[in-house]
This record gives structure tokens, C-alpha cells and sequence, in this order.
């Protein structure tokens, strides 16, 4: 891991704080940036998404979702938190806090938004960090790109109906066509280039000539993922400013459900005799989100001023500080979890600990 990446926190926040900043300085540059949309689609926001999300997608074989079977009990464990637990927990953890015990502090006329927003936020498992936080706790490389493998095929065909049925149940209106538009761009159209593109470098030049694409984009990548959030956090930044209150209300929700969904995760592996190696990114991906869909839905659905964009990005906000909350976690109770698991799985090694 670069240096780059290892402070990648501090680079977030540096974002961040330099969003809200420009947002709050040039409040007519940002507000052109938003205009500039097809279908209520972003451009500016697309284009810096298919540059953070396509290298990362480029490392992934979807042959490899025949190693499925290898770490089955990881496998079934992540796809039940990402998929039976994660977006209805959400649901009800926005409908509790937001919809009843944080209430009278939020604007009323936003409850509805708010949720929508979380409910958006949990309903796609995390991609493109998901690789960092694997390396991070020396997970399993094949689990980790057969699971995102497998939760990206899922999700184009699931993200959409399990989002409008929760919307439903909030009796909040779902413009279908929107939603379904953002699930095409921002996950149908990265995936199907970066498999072009793979198949093509790997047929002209070997496994050789892609690790010198990754190697030249893998910058860009970060870079993308930084800009997104300058520019996110611009659009946002006279609401956060504005509501500082109302952020740290949204937040209380999301840092129970990362530790919720993870922390479950993390121990129904244990108790399925599941090795270390695959627990740890199974837990990560259970509980991180792809906020980049997740913003770009919410926005498009909402729009950039919406209580359930602001939602998401409260997401965006506490993502990354989080989730390496949650590495550090798994990496020290290492010892107490190889106690404690058992089966065979627990006593197999890694293959290979480099993504």
C-alpha cells in the first residue's frame, strides 16, 4: 500500500473540510456543476465516478465466481447480511431515529427524505473500497473478489426492487425510471467497460500488461475518489454548515448500522468455522456501503438540495474514519477469533495476501 492510500483518511478529511470550504466560497461554480445533468443524471459526478469505480472493477474476474464454492460459509454469510439484513435494519433503524425519536430536532418537512436517503445508502454493498479494506486486514483474495463479483451481479438485478419496495413502505413516491437509469450508469455500464478493456489487455499483452494498466490508473482512481467528495461536500457544504445538528442525528443510525451489520457478520462466520482471512472481509463488506451509487441515486431521485442526498453523504462523511474503525477491530481480536472458530476452514491458510 502506497503512502497515498495508507493516508487516505487524512486526505478524505482534507477533501472534505476543502468542499465545504469551496462550496461555501463560490456557492455559483457548484450550483453550475449541478445543472449540468441528462435525466436528472450529474454529469460532472458520473464522469468522477466511472474514473474511481472502473480500475477498481478492473481487478475482478467475474470468472471467479467459481471459487464461490471454496469459502461457501463466507460467501452465504456476506450475501445474507448485504441482502436479508442490511437495507431492512437500515429501514428500521432511519424509521426509529429519524421517524420517531429524533423528530422533533429534524425539519419535519425532510423526515420522509432523510429515510429515503438511508434506506438508498444501504441497499448496495460496497465495491471499490471493499479492496482496500481487505488488504488492510490480510483477507482472502479470492473471497473477496468472488464476493464482489457476486454482489455486483446481484445488485444490478436486486439494488432497484429492494430500494422501491422499502421506498414504498415509506410511502415515498419511486420514479422508477431514475432509478433504474442509476443502476445502468453507475453500475451496469463501469462493469461491462472494465471487463471490455480487461479481456482486451489481458488478451494483447498477458496478466502482465493489465498490472501496468492498474498500476498507471490506480492514482487516478484515488484522485476520482477525492474529487468526488471536494465536489459532493461543495454541493452540500451550506447545508452542513447550516445543520451541523442535523448530521450528527443522520449519523447515529449509519455508525449503528456499520457495527451492527459487521459485528454480526463477523461472528456468524466464527461460529461457522470460517478462517480468519475470509471473516474479516466478509465483516467489512457486510457492513460498507457503495456511497457512490448511493449519492448518485439519491441525487437523481431527490435531487442535490434533498434531505435524502444530504443523507447519503453524511454516508460519504463517516464512511472511511469508520470502516477503519472496524479493520482495527478485526485485526486485534485476530487471536480471540482463531480460538474460538472451528472446522476445517479455521485451519487453512490464506493462498495469497495482495489484491
Amino acid at each position: 500500500m502506497s503512502t497515498f492510500e495508507r493516508y487516505l483518511t487524512v486526505w478524505v478529511a482534507l477533501c472534505i473540510v476543502a468542499g465545504i470550504a469551496l462550496g461555501h466560497v463560490m456557492p455559483g461554480v457548484f450550483h453550475a456543476v449541478g445543472a449540468a445533468e441528462i435525466a436528472e443524471v450529474n454529469l460532472p459526478v458520473a464522469v468522477l465516478i466511472w474514473l474511481m469505480v472502473i480500475p477498481m472493477l478492473l481487478k475482478i474476474d467475474f470468472a471467479s465466481l467459481r471459487h464461490v464454492g471454496r469459502h461457501w460459509r463466507g460467501i452465504g454469510v456476506t450475501l445474507f447480511i448485504n441482502w436479508a439484513v442490511k437495507p431492512f435494519s437500515m429501514a428500521a433503524l432511519g424509521w426509529l431515529f429519524v421517524g420517531h425519536l429524533f423528530r422533533p430536532y429534524l425539519p419535519a418537512d425532510q423526515i420522509d427524505s432523510y429515510i429515503a436517503g438511508l434506506i438508498i445508502l444501504a441497499a448496495a454493498p460496497c465495491t471499490a473500497m471493499v479492496f482496500v479494506w481487505s488488504n488492510l486486514t490480510r483477507g482472502e483474495p479470492h473471497f473477496t473478489l468472488s464476493q464482489v463479483a457476486l454482489n455486483d451481479t446481484i445488485m444490478v438485478v436486486a439494488f432497484a426492487p429492494i430500494v422501491g419496495l422499502l421506498l414504498g413502505l415509506s410511502a415515498i413516491t419511486v420514479p422508477w425510471g431514475t432509478l433504474v437509469l442509476s443502476v445502468a450508469l453507475y453500475i451496469v455500464v463501469p462493469v461491462i467497460v472494465a471487463q471490455v478493456v480487461r479481456r482486451s489487455f489481458l488478451a494483447s499483452g498477458g496478466q502482465a500488461a493489465l498490472d501496468r494498466l492498474l498500476a498507471r490508473l490506480g492514482p487516478v482512481s484515488l484522485v476520482a475518489l477525492l474529487a468526488t467528495l471536494v465536489l459532493l461536500f461543495g454541493f452540500q457544504g451550506g447545508q452542513i454548515l447550516a445543520q451541523p445538528a442535523v448530521i450528527a442525528l443522520l449519523a447515529v443510525p449509519i455508525l449503528i448500522q456499520v457495527y451492527l451489520n459487521a459485528g454480526l457478520a463477523y461472528v456468524l462466520n466464527r461460529a461457522a468455522g470460517e478462517q480468519h482471512c475470509v471473516a474479516g472481509p466478509s465483516a467489512l463488506i457486510g457492513a460498507s456501503n457503495f456511497f457512490e451509487l448511493a449519492v448518485a441515486a439519491a441525487i437523481s431521485l431527490f435531487g442535490f438540495n434533498s434531505g435524502a442526498a444530504l443523507a447519503t453523504v453524511v454516508g460519504v462523511l463517516i464512511e472511511v474514519p469508520v470502516m477503519l474503525s472496524v479493520v482495527w477491530i478485526v485485526n486485534r481480536s485476530r487471536g480471540w477469533y482463531e480460538r474460538g472458530a472451528t472446522g476445517k476452514g479455521a485451519a487453512l491458510k490464506p493462498v495469497s495476501r495482495e489484491i
